[in-house]
């Protein structure tokens, strides 16, 4: 594969704004998943302009450190899993099953990718990169006991040799994943990574779609020309975009993304052929 990648942990501590702690501890673990996960939005934009991402580490290091953008889960976990290794953290890398608006044993492939994090107190959790309900702490692996985040109440359930992840929203558990407990090889998630990107059924390749969690333990997301603002107590806000001053507007300030013009009104375009028509997709609602 070339040269070795080199990570550059000063330039991504700076750009999720952290100046914690830097040992390897739960407490570090905690501050900086919530740091990068407000700092660096979920967004697949480069997949709608048919722009399938690149995994490595420098390219994902040019794109959501030095470019200013965002990134969509396996670009997302694995910029922060060279991070916290660079700090020496144990990590492992995993794969999910998603099962949002399914049926919790729903038979579904592994499409996203997760972390474990290894520390004297047992094993956790931690995913910058699920969109609209990404822990925004790390969760320790352990099921049947309910666990504060930031933002949600999240627990684990076993189902089968799984763990499933679930949040309380709206006075109820919904189901967001399953965890596969077993290693998983970077090349595993070239192929979902290649799938995702360009399979005509993937939702990426037709939507504009981002999610950044924000202050006061609420969460935004855009699925098109909807735009939700949730809150931890239940209320929903939402407002539709009309224009590309909307657009621009919207991902640059409430999402933080650097875009240009060009990719903005490129992205509407393909959005306006091919966009899921009705509720956003279930993953993302």
């Amino acid at each position: 594969m070339g040269a070795p990648d080199i990570f550059d942990q000063r330039a991504w501590l700076t750009r999720i704004g952290y100046a914690g702690p830097l040992e390897p501890t739960l407490d570090a673990l905690r501050e900086l998943v919530s740091a990068h996960a407000h700092a660096i939005a979920y967004e697949s934009i480069d997949i709608i302009l048919g722009r399938l991402p690149v995994l490595e580490v420098e390219a994902l290091q040019a794109k959501m450190i030095q470019r200013g953008r965002g990134g969509y889960c396996f670009e997302q976990n694995m910029l922060f899993r060279e991070g916290l290794r660079s700090l020496g953290f144990s990590v492992t890398s995993l794969q999910g099953r998603v099962v949002r608006g399914l049926e919790i044993d729903a038979p579904r492939p592994a499409i996203h990718m997760l972390l474990r994090i290894d520390l004297p107190d047992g094993p956790y959790l931690a995913d910058v990169g699920f969109g609209n309900l990404a822990p925004t702490g790390p969760l320790k692996l352990h099921p049947d006991v309910d666990q504060e985040t930031p933002n949600e109440l999240m627990r684990f359930v076993v189902v089968n040799d799984e763990l499933t992840l679930q949040s309380w929203i709206a006075n109820k558990w919904e189901h967001i994943y399953r965890v596969i407990p077993y290693p998983r090889y970077d090349a595993e998630y070239e192929i979902v990574n290649w799938f995702t990107g360009t399979h005509p059924t993937s939702p990426y390749l037709s939507n504009i779609i981002a999610a950044i969690p924000v202050p006061g333990r609420g969460r935004v997301t855009l699925f098109n020309r909807r735009l939700t603002r949730r809150y931890v107590d239940g209320r929903v806000e939402r407002w539709s975009l009309e224009t590309e001053t909307d657009f621009r507007q919207v991902l640059r300030e409430t999402f933080g993304l650097n875009i240009s013009d060009e990719d903005v009104r490129e992205a509407i375009s393909v959005m306006d052929r091919r966009a899921t028509r009705g509720p956003p997709h279930p993953f993302f609602a």
